[in-house]
C-alpha cells in the first residue's frame, strides 16, 4: 500500500490513458514525470521551445509540442480534442491560464484540470469550464505544517476537507495492546485499514496486513493505515 502523492492525482480519472500537460514549468514537469512513469501516454505542451526540448531530452513525455495555447486553432491542430484529460499547468500567468482553459474546454476535452495561483484565479478557472482546480502551493504548505506538528504521520491522502487516509507510526501507548483493546472506532472515530508486518522493509510490496484480526497486537514503531475524521486523526497519541 502506498498512499503518497495522491492529492493531485486523485482528480485524474483512472480509466484515462492519454494526458496532455500544458505548461512545462516545475509543476508541469512533475506531472509529466509521474504520469509517464505510471505508464500513461503523455504529451507536453509549452510556448517555450527550450522547455519542450528539455522534456523530450529528459524523457518525461512520449511527445512534446511547442505552441501558443491561447490560440484555439493550434490546440486543435495538435490533437487536443482527442485527449481524455488535459492539465493546465500554466498557473503563474493568469490570463494565459484562463484563456487556455476556455480553449481546451471548448475543444471538447471531457476532463480539464487547471492549476490556480490564488482563490480568485481558481474561481475564474471554474467559470470558464475547468472540471477540477488544484492549488499545489497551498496543498504543499498545508502538508508541511502537518508534518511539523504531527511528525508521526508519514503520508496523508485527503478524501475531502474533513476526512483523510493516513499512514502513521503506531504510538508508544498502543504497544502490546490488541486492536480490539485500542478500539480506534469508538475512541477516535477511525477505522484501521492496515498494519505493517513485522520486519517488513519500506519497499516490500506486501509490507501491510490488510484488515488485520481484532486480536492482532500493535507494536510501537510499526506502521498503521487509518481512515476517518481529521479531528480524530489529530487526537491520536504522538
Amino acid at each position: 500500500m502506498n498512499i503518497s502523492s495522491l492529492q493531485f492525482f486523485k482528480n485524474l480519472r483512472a480509466t484515462n490513458r492519454q494526458f496532455a500537460v500544458i505548461g512545462l514549468g516545475r509543476f508541469g514537469r512533475a506531472v509529466c514525470l509521474t504520469l509517464h512513469g505510471m505508464g500513461y501516454e503523455v504529451m507536453g505542451i509549452d510556448s517555450d521551445e527550450n522547455r519542450v526540448a528539455q522534456v523530450l531530452t529528459d524523457q518525461l513525455a512520449a511527445h512534446a509540442v511547442q505552441l501558443d495555447s491561447t490560440q484555439p486553432s493550434a490546440l486543435i491542430e495538435a490533437g487536443i480534442p482527442d485527449f481524455d484529460t488535459v492539465i493546465i499547468a500554466i498557473g503563474n500567468y493568469v490570463q494565459e491560464s484562463i484563456i487556455t482553459t476556455l480553449n481546451v474546454k471548448e475543444a471538447g476535452v471531457p476532463n480539464v484540470v487547471a492549476k490556480a495561483s490564488s482563490e480568485i484565479h481558481g474561481k475564474l478557472l471554474v467559470r470558464v469550464g475547468a472540471d477540477h482546480v488544484v492549488f499545489p502551493e497551498h496543498e504543499m504548505g498545508c502538508e508541511l505544517a502537518r508534518s511539523l506538528t504531527r511528525p508521526g504521520i508519514l503520508d496523508r491522502f485527503e478524501l475531502d476537507p474533513d476526512h483523510s487516509i493516513v499512514e502513521v507510526m503506531v504510538p508508544q501507548s498502543f504497544d502490546g495492546k490488541t486492536i480490539m483493546e485500542i478500539d480506534l472506532r469508538n475512541h477516535y472515530g477511525l477505522t484501521l485499514m492496515a498494519l505493517s508486518r513485522e520486519n517488513a522493509k519500506p519497499d516490500d510490496h506486501d509490507k501491510f496486513i490488510i484488515n488485520p484480526s481484532p486480536v492482532t497486537r500493535f507494536k510501537s514503531g510499526s506502521l498503521m493505515v487509518v481512515i476517518g475524521d481529521n479531528k480524530g486523526i489529530d487526537k491520536l497519541p504522538v
